[in-house]
């Protein structure tokens, strides 16, 4: 699905997306190396036309892993130890984005938006497809862990019973709009 259908079913988790993925600028990416292991790499995501967009060094070992595998996990980055910021996770499949002019439209965009200016077929654009997304975030104050599963699994809370333990999950609602309602 493109983010443009998750702006319109789930606007509540698409703005916090915008915030936790295109705010800080940088995200974390998985992707699944030639043995099988994952790769951790940091990349400038963008929004453009209604698609999340990962744009890659065109000899980069991540962008030759999404050539062998479209698999990806985009994760927010994580400035603290309390976890109140939430994690936002995307899991997706991307899609190859060769078009000069789909590239250009790109770059102009990020030129106008970020400052630095990438140039047409010298870099690789990837689209991804959004399979699923998860938001865990804790309430400091109470050790509560807070979840967020779309479009399965729903939202739950799970109650901090010491430090390092939770209770068993019971149903919540704070981002998800449910359908009917």
């Amino acid at each position: 699905m493109r983010w443009s259908s998750l702006e319109e079913q789930q606007p509540r988790l698409a703005s916090m997306g915008r915030q936790r993925l295109i705010g800080p600028g940088v995200v974390l990416v998985v992707t699944i190396r030639r043995d099988g292991t994952p790769r951790l790499s940091p990349v400038e995501p963008f929004l453009l036309d209604g698609e999340l967009w990962l744009s890659m060094m065109p000899t980069s070992w991540k962008a030759a892993d999404l050539d062998r595998d479209p698999r990806v996990l985009v994760h927010s980055v994580i400035t603290s130890r309390d976890g109140a910021e939430g994690e936002f996770k995307v899991r997706g499949v991307v899609r190859d984005q060769p078009d000069p002019e789909v590239q250009r439209r790109y770059a102009e965009a990020v030129a106008g938006a970020l400052g630095w200016s990438p140039e047409p077929g010298r870099f690789r654009l990837f689209a991804v497809d959004v399979l699923g997304i998860s938001v865990i975030r804790y309430d400091s104050s109470t050790g509560d862990q807070f979840v967020t599963r779309w479009p399965t699994g729903g939202e739950f809370v799970r109650r901090g019973t010491s430090a390092t333990t939770l209770g068993p999950p019971s149903p919540a609602a704070d981002l998800l709009v449910v359908p009917g309602h």
